[in-house]
């Protein structure tokens, strides 16, 4: 059994810990709520925006000129991962980066394949698969505003329509709730409505005419839904964060209870033998 210092010395040193843990718990759920602000007040927008795209995509989908909602032959393909510059928030960045491996065995893996890695931890972790990793984004984060993503996105359909990627792939992890969080693989790249999403226009009437509004909805859609995957992403970062926390203190408040009802035991032990060692002492000297 350890002696009284050494318990001592780790009753203090769990203390310590979980006052930093019970903190960044409060920090991240914090922020948490400031991120999910954010999602909440983008979702009815996007959704607007999706719902005119539905209508006015079965306009443009003939025009080849109009590359962005094209799908050709996949013979190169960028895949984006977001996660997050720090740790401490359990498996959500090892689940992101192992969700995207996964997508690309399952949908790529005789095609060639890039890496674009948003988040510090993404790089950390990507680089030991056997994919090039083409550029690293760390410091988007540290001020996640449309312009940032809005730039970001400009480059990723710089590549598409230029031809130096046949299609774009995002894997970030999506908010569920402050205990859950989904890995996601959403096509970016070319823009895609499914079936159900196609509206019947007849009853508008567009102007300037649909192909004018495309070219300028589309690209916007497209920076909007990268945006939202970034807030996704930093909202889920921050309930994994207090998720873990929660769990990391609540790990050291039942250390601490161990640890004094071992030094409670050792402390009893000491008296225990210092009383045997008076007792022999008087009888030694009694006889």
């Amino acid at each position: 059994m350890a002696n009284l210092k050494e318990i001592r010395t780790r009753i203090t040193s769990v203390k310590s810990t979980r006052q930093i843990t019970s903190a960044m718990k409060l920090v991240s759920a914090a922020k948490l709520r400031k991120a999910q602000n954010k999602v909440t007040q983008l979702r009815p927008y996007a959704d607007k925006l999706h719902f005119i795209i539905g209508q006015i995509v079965p306009s443009l989908a003939e025009d080849k000129s109009f590359k962005l909602i094209q799908s050709r032959p996949i013979e190169k393909v960028l895949v984006v991962i977001i996660t997050s510059n720090r740790g401490l928030c359990g498996a959500f960045n090892a689940n992101a980066v192992k969700g995207a491996m996964a997508f690309i065995k399952e949908n790529y893996d005789d095609k060639a394949v890039d890496l674009m890695c948003v988040g510090r931890k993404a790089a950390d972790i990507a680089k030991k698969y056997p994919y090039s990793i083409v550029r690293k984004e760390t410091d988007i984060f540290d001020d996640l505003t449309f312009e940032a993503a809005s730039e970001m996105a400009n480059q990723l359909i710089a590549e598409f329509e230029s031809g130096k990627y046949d299609a774009v792939r995002v894997v970030y992890n999506s908010y569920r709730n402050a205990a859950s969080q989904e890995v996601l693989a959403e096509t970016f790249l070319p823009l895609e409505i499914k079936a159900d999403e196609l509206q019947d226009s007849k009853d508008y009437i567009f102007e300037p005419e649909k192909k004018e509004i495309g070219k300028e909805l589309v690209p916007k859609m497209l920076k909007i839904m990268f945006f939202k995957a970034l807030l996704d992403s930093n909202a889920a970062e921050h309930g994994a964060r207090m998720t873990a926390m929660h769990q990391a203190t609540d790990n050291a408040t039942d250390l601490l209870h161990e640890l004094t009802l071992q030094y409670n035991k050792a402390r009893q032990s000491s008296i225990t033998n210092e009383i045997m060692e008076i007792v022999s002492g008087a009888e030694a000297l009694s006889s």
